[in-house]
């Protein structure tokens, strides 16, 4: 049996003197701009390493990338709808949290925060949908997954098209780099988080960055924090942990959320996605204040149960799309998508189902 695969950008192999001369050029090239992280294994603040990276672009077929751009704001308005029907949040995830205790504790805190009544109502998504080409011999994208909280890369990634263009260029393949494409997420991402800044209405007041105890992929967070300045200098940034959130926080009279004195307006998580991020009762204590605050959550709790992989297993029964989408053109769109999504549930199967 034969597997489609799409032809590379350039003729390959590449001579060993040219290749490794040009992976020295390229790690450096990465490095000086910023495409890094900082080492799991030797870990220090003073270091960094070149982020993984390919070394070529791949060839991808142009009309699957503009479905893939042009579907995303059908996507989002999906996971909108979704995360604001309790009953349906409320059905997809209950055989989930009676077995998944991380779920659980989630779906806990958004069944308190609806039960008392939603003190923020506007929600900010900065939202990333996974690809893969499929096998078959037109390589028609399929959607991997959707995250909904803490989706990174979108810092690094908006200067991989730089370094292609670099590498192309060095090989004697200038004529290619018409064909890598711009990428502006960082300068969208940001300018979402300053929106919501802007509507939250207090200029005095901060973004806080919701981070690990130790941060790895630095360089991506602080393509964020400085494209934030970049765009609007009076905007201000802090970084906070879980556990400095739970000694540190409270909430005002009017359930603004405050850090050392300082006026929270958005908080972004780039924690808080998995377990081990939650080690002790402070951490979840701290979890619930901010969904109970005045600040604009990115992403609220109920973005964030609307992108668990049980959610979108469910979304890939036939007939629930329907509910959420009433534009027959865009149900198909988001249809064309969907590869088998199964219940791993220990009841009867009574469909399987390929879109």
């Amino acid at each position: 049996m034969t597997t489609n695969r799409l032809e590379p950008c350039i003729k390959l192999p590449l001579e060993n003197e040219i290749l490794e001369d040009i992976v020295d050029k390229a790690k450096d090239w990465a490095l000086m701009h910023g495409a890094g992280m900082r080492s799991k294994v030797n870990f220090s603040k003073d270091s960094l390493q070149f982020a993984p990276f390919i070394l070529l672009p791949s060839t991808f077929p142009r009309e699957e990338f503009n479905k893939a751009t042009e579907i995303q704001i059908i996507l989002n308005e999906l996971i909108h709808k979704v995360a604001h029907d309790y009953g349906f949040l409320s059905s997809s995830l209950k055989s989930t949290v009676e077995v998944d205790e991380f779920t659980s504790r989630l779906f806990k805190i958004y069944e308190t925060v609806h039960n008392e009544g939603t003190a923020q109502m506007l929600s900010l998504g900065l939202f990333r949908s996974d690809y893969l080409a499929h096998s078959a011999a037109n390589n028609n994208i399929k959607q991997v997954e959707i995250n909904t909280i803490a989706s990174s890369f979108g810092g690094i990634c908006t200067h991989i098209p730089s370094l292609h263009r670099y590498v192309l260029q060095e090989l004697g393949h200038g004529d290619k780099i018409k064909n890598v494409p711009v990428n502006t997420a960082l300068e969208g991402l940001c300018g979402g988080m300053l929106e919501a800044w802007k509507i939250y209405g207090d200029p005095n007041a901060v973004i806080l960055f919701v981070i690990e105890n130790i941060t790895y992929n630095i360089c991506d967070q602080r393509f964020h924090e400085f494209e934030i300045r970049r765009q609007n200098r009076m905007v201000v940034v802090i970084r906070r942990t879980l556990t400095q959130i739970a000694d540190t926080a409270k909430l005002g009279k009017n359930k603004e959320l405050s850090i050392d004195g300082l006026s929270v307006a958005v908080v972004y998580f780039r924690s808080g996605y998995e377990p081990a991020q939650y080690p002790s009762s402070k951490e979840w204590a701290a979890r619930l204040m901010i969904e109970r605050s005045l600040a604009i959550k990115c992403p609220s709790i109920h973005y964030h149960l609307a992108g668990t992989k049980k959610v979108q297993q469910t979304l890939a029964t036939p007939g629930v799309l329907e509910k959420f989408l009433t534009d027959p053109a865009k149900v198909d769109a988001v249809k064309e998508i969907f590869t088998g999504l199964y219940s791993l549930d220990l009841v009867s199967v009574t469909y399987l189902q390929f879109y």
